[in-house]
């Protein structure tokens, strides 16, 4: 007898259906769940995409107040710290009619001469272009080489008493590999249209007319970044030897050369020496779609490199 003919049959069937029914109703639970989230996240990246989360200068400005510019980190033309974020960061704080005083808190080793010196370059020409609004630097932990390039063209420069300040100063570095590759067997072969187009190439030996050259664009570095801290300090600097030689000081020690004016802090500038407590930031900030195409623009240079490499040929 099969068994849907035996006692209860009707029972057993209608239990298969309640449980092919519930278990229906569980899937479709579950992908109600999903899609909701889905909808969920892709509403979060469009809000993200179209929304700047961080508050603008300009709806908080509504009343006198001290500006504040962020230079932290290297100094280069893709960072935070680029030129053309800290300039346009400057010409907002000194465009806005209630900016009484303007300040860039420097935490940075450093960077760029040419990045560096398209800050500086500014700094000097809004200061002469609004004489009425002081502009100050005020160094957290580090105020270094292209960092303090920058700093050389504020009024006056505040400290910390264990800050680090200074090293004026530029170099080159690099690697030499050719002794190893000698041990190793290995052969550099390196075909160039132009003699010095191998310019300092770490696989090859130095040559010293390269290296002669190098130097000497050092030297006239150095000599730009010399000149502008003498113009930005004044009479203020009292040189000694080791003045320009690379060194770094104290917060402390570094007023006693002249590198920098006194001791203080933003909110001890804001309130004491601009006498405008209230600071609204000025900073450039990255919204996500800034990120997300800077990352995707990264990605596709380093496939490009792979491919360049793989042909065998590159324009440096």
């Amino acid at each position: 007898m099969a068994d849907n003919e035996g006692p209860g049959w009707e029972r057993r069937v209608l239990e298969g259906l309640a449980g092919a029914a519930l278990k229906e109703q569980r899937t479709a639970r579950r992908w109600g769940i999903f899609f909701k989230l889905l909808t969920f996240a892709y509403l979060t990246v469009l809000l993200a995409v179209f929304v700047d989360w961080g508050s603008s200068a300009e709806s908080l400005s509504d009343g006198k107040h001290t500006a504040l510019i962020e230079l932290q980190g290297v100094i280069e033309a893709k960072g935070d710290a680029s030129a053309e974020k800290i300039t346009t960061a400057l010409q907002n704080a000194f465009g806005d009619k209630n900016t009484r005083g303007v300040i860039i808190r420097v935490n940075s080793p450093g960077g760029s001469p040419v990045q560096s010196g398209i800050i500086y370059d500014e700094m000097r020409r809004l200061r002469e272009a609004h004489p009425g609004i002081p502009l100050y630097v005020v160094v957290e932990d580090m105020c270094a080489s292209g960092g303090y390039y920058v700093a050389a063209g504020a009024d006056k420069i505040f400290v910390n008493r264990a800050s680090i300040v200074g090293s004026i100063g530029v170099l080159m570095d690099g690697f030499g590999f050719t002794g190893g590759m000698e041990k190793l067997g290995i052969e550099r072969r390196l075909l160039t249209a132009g003699g010095n187009k191998g310019f300092l190439d770490p696989f090859s030996p130095l040559d010293a007319k390269q290296r002669d050259y190098a130097q000497g664009l050092l030297n006239e570095i150095h000599q730009q970044f010399i000149s502008v801290v003498r113009q930005g300090r004044g009479k203020r600097l009292k040189e000694d030897p080791e003045m320009f030689s690379g060194l770094v000081w104290s917060g402390q020690k570094s007023i006693e050369l002249g590198l920098a004016d006194g001791f203080g802090t933003v909110d001890f500038v804001a309130r004491e020496v601009i006498k405008a407590e209230d600071i609204v930031d000025y900073t450039q900030k990255d919204r996500l779609v800034d990120r997300f195409a800077r990352r995707l623009g990264a990605g596709m240079g380093s496939k490009l490199e792979q491919l360049q490499s793989h042909v065998g040929w590159r324009l440096r």
